[in-house]
């Protein structure tokens, strides 16, 4: 009898503290809870604080995430991966070249200039954004709406 794996996905964006773990988090907070899912990134970062504000405004608490860089990944474990900044993808494809990776062209909200409200609407933008593409990318992962 052939032994059934758990999927797996990845988010891979510059330093594992605004878009990968944003993106990891609602898949985790949306998804199938039978999928693995991870992130890291290219660089070592840490959580940045607006990405803790905009996701607690749906219940999740990021407090938890370490941010972690590429060589702390198995990358080859991975069935899929999405790269969130071209960084990311060269990264992955250096490591990994025959990795099954996506590129989702994702904004940086912490390019964003102005107020406190400017910043933390970007930041929602964002997490807007990888909620749509989640949704339409991986349907059959993620489950709530």
């Amino acid at each position: 009898m052939e032994q059934m794996t758990r999927p797996s996905m990845l988010f891979v964006c510059n330093q594992n503290s605004v878009r990968s773990p944003m993106a990891a988090a609602l898949l985790k907070l949306h998804g199938d809870a039978g999928v693995q899912i991870d992130s890291a990134g290219v660089y070592e970062g840490g959580l940045d604080p607006f990405v803790e504000i905009v996701m607690s405004d749906l219940g999740v608490e990021m407090i938890g995430h370490e941010p972690k860089t590429l060589s702390g990944v198995d990358i080859e474990a991975f069935e899929r991966i999405v790269a969130l900044t071209p960084e990311a993808a060269v990264a992955i494809r250096e490591d990994a070249p025959d990795a099954c990776i996506e590129y989702w062209d994702i904004e940086n909200p912490s390019d964003e200039r102005g107020g406190r409200d400017a910043v933390i609407e970007a930041y929602r933008r964002v997490r807007d954004d990888l909620t749509a593409r989640l949704r339409a990318g991986f349907p059959e992962f993620y489950q709530k709406p």
